[in-house]
């Protein structure tokens, strides 16, 4: 076991080092070539972020780990909002930009709820993963779009001082992915070789460790970026990365392993549909003040810790796993929906709000 968490660490490091490389080298090279800074945006830094999900899923596909493969894209997601976002959150206010509530979380629920819709019937096969990826260059389209109506896309990233060499930034993206494919298997090899030592499903193991570790990315942007006041890039980031592991790294996984990728009944009956409810409950909360406040992040914390005992009391078939769902059934979730609920709809009224200007 010791080696298996090992091989697990070391996968880690080698996948967070390649996707920095990665992203520090197409980054510069693409800012080089003069390409807007919005277009850096969403392709290499989205692309980076989510380039350890991305190596892990295509792996374990080929592998034949489908539940790693689906775990760790479901998982990530679930982490992305109720732990990195609530971290972040805790360490200062997070903004939210109109854009985000208008336009990426409403994307990000709706391709949440299509790759349910496709996991139905167990399988997302290479022509789902297609119409998934095709999804994910529309995307990218609006955005751009988007950006050129708001003036987002003025002039491109500088990074560094003078021209970057060429050569070296192609080497960085090339070790970057290298270490991404090396890391990759080398995690994949210590998930399985632990899930088995440990008698439990790879699909626990992807929904949990693996899928911490390849939101390694995310959790160190999102921080940071708070505690430096850059917040509407912590907020963008979850969310940019939610729809790319979706659409991109789910799809092209589903495209390039022969037969697709299998979805365990598991990840049907519960973890899709938790991964769903997370994104819904984004839009009243972003909705609310355009803000997402200390004590919402505490909650968002406090959520990931009840799913990951969930999990734990169900992988081992614990005495306390149907107390512990009734209470969150019949009391912390129709309380937690009433309180937002409430806010949400006090926000609207003073919105609506109009002074009274009779004399």
């Amino acid at each position: 076991m010791l080696l298996n968490l090992l091989l697990i660490a070391g996968g880690f490091v080698v996948l967070v080092l390649g996707a920095e490389w990665l992203v520090r080298g197409a980054s510069k090279l693409a800012a080089a070539a003069g390409v807007p800074s919005l277009v850096i945006g969403l392709t290499v830094v989205a692309f980076g972020t989510s380039a350890p999900e991305l190596a892990v899923s295509v792996s374990s596909g080929f592998a034949g780990s489908a539940d790693i493969a689906i775990g760790n894209v479901v998982g990530s997601n679930i982490i992305n909002v109720l732990l990195i976002l609530g971290l972040s959150a805790m360490a200062a206010p997070l903004i939210v930009s109109a854009q985000i509530v208008r336009i990426d979380v409403p994307i990000m629920i709706v391709a949440s709820v299509l790759v349910w819709a496709l996991a139905l019937d167990h399988s997302i096969g290479r022509v789902e993963g297609g119409i998934l990826f095709a999804l994910i260059v529309a995307y990218t389209v609006l955005q751009i779009r988007e950006g050129r109506k708001s003036g987002a896309d003025e002039g491109a990233i500088a990074n560094g001082e003078g021209k970057p060499s060429v050569a070296l930034n192609v080497g960085l993206i090339v070790v970057g992915l290298v270490l991404l494919v090396f890391g990759s298997r080398v995690l994949l090899e210590g998930a399985t070789g632990l899930a088995r030592a440990m008698g439990v499903s790879e699909l626990l193991i992807g929904l949990t460790i693996v899928a911490a570790g390849t939101s390694l990315p995310e959790l160190a942007t999102s921080v940071l970026a708070a505690m430096r006041g850059e917040r509407d890039i912590a907020v963008g980031n979850v969310v940019g990365s939610n729809i790319f592991n979706l659409l991109s790294v789910l799809g092209l996984s589903a495209v390039v392993v022969p037969g697709g990728i299998a979805v365990a009944e598991g990840a049907l009956s519960f973890d899709i549909p938790v991964m769903t409810a997370v994104a819904v409950a984004c839009l009243p909360i972003f909705f609310r003040r355009h803000l997402i406040a200390r004590w919402e992040g505490a909650v968002f914390v406090a959520y990931y810790a009840a799913y990951t005992l969930f999990l734990v009391l169900d992988t081992t078939d614990h005495a306390a796993l149907h107390g512990f769902r009734q209470a969150m059934m019949l009391f912390v979730l129709p309380l937690t929906v009433l309180t937002f609920g409430i806010l949400v709809a006090r926000t609207h009224w003073r919105r609506n709000a109009k002074p009274d200007t009779s004399d």
